[in-house]
């Protein structure tokens, strides 16, 4: 099989204050624009259209099914958000962009993007392999969808953020997607964390993730039972 090399560079604006990380590109058949979540099916561009803007076609050319890619980065440019992948080399094991097919040949180095955005105290995982790679690279637990923890890389704290999936596979309207990633950017310009998780609040428990085991928290942070067999499936990214 192929080794796929990540075919776009860090985008990582000086005062980038966010650094979103999911696995890797789907192949170029599928992208709308030579930028980072560039299928036309994927909905991070309409999240941010519906929270920035209150419209989820602000980055979209409908009639021509792509996103406005210099919109975006002047947009990104302007916010302080920096984007790359977890991985810089892959292979598919299946001829599709699902998650679940992708292994990671080579990781990507992220203390060495963080040192080129030393202002970034927040790292965003969109997806569950880009989750499982941060937790095994820094053996952390996995925080809960839609709310973070702190990890120290090197010796700079940050905040680890696990966000629910923006592929149109994953089971979540795109208004409830949204409300996760206003959670998060609230969060980060305010500085004034969730009482609650966003999943405790739609979902009603806390899946925390550590050592190969998953329990459910509740708010109060009490385990209410071991559970098995749960994770994201991203058919598309």
């Amino acid at each position: 099989m192929n080794i796929e090399q990540h075919p776009f560079e860090p985008f990582l604006p000086k005062d980038a204050r966010i650094l979103f990380l999911g696995s890797f590109p789907p192949q170029p058949h599928r992208w709308s624009m030579p930028f980072y979540y560039p299928n036309w099916i994927n909905d991070f561009w309409r999240i941010m259209g519906l929270i920035n803007f209150n419209d989820k076609d602000h980055f979209c050319n409908i009639t021509e099914k792509r996103f406005n890619e210099a919109d975006i980065r002047k947009f990104c440019t302007q916010n302080g958000l920096a984007f790359y992948d977890t991985a810089t080399q892959i292979r598919r094991l299946k001829d599709n962009a699902s998650d679940a097919f992708l292994e990671v040949v080579t990781p990507t180095d992220i203390p060495a993007l963080l040192q080129q955005i030393p202002n970034c105290t927040t790292l965003v995982t969109t997806g569950q392999k880009a989750t499982e790679v941060i937790s095994s690279t820094f053996n952390c637990p996995i925080p809960p969808i839609g709310s973070h923890i702190e990890i120290k890389i090197g010796n700079r704290p940050i905040n680890f953020w696990r966000m629910p999936s923006t592929s149109c596979a994953y089971p979540l309207p795109i208004n409830k997607k949204a409300d996760a990633y206003r959670q998060l950017l609230k969060w980060n310009n305010w500085g004034q964390a969730p009482i609650v998780s966003f999943f405790h609040l739609h979902f009603g428990k806390l899946p925390v993730v550590f050592g190969g085991q998953e329990a459910n928290y509740d708010y109060a942070g009490y385990a209410s039972g071991p559970i098995h067999g749960r994770s994201e499936i991203e058919m598309f990214q």
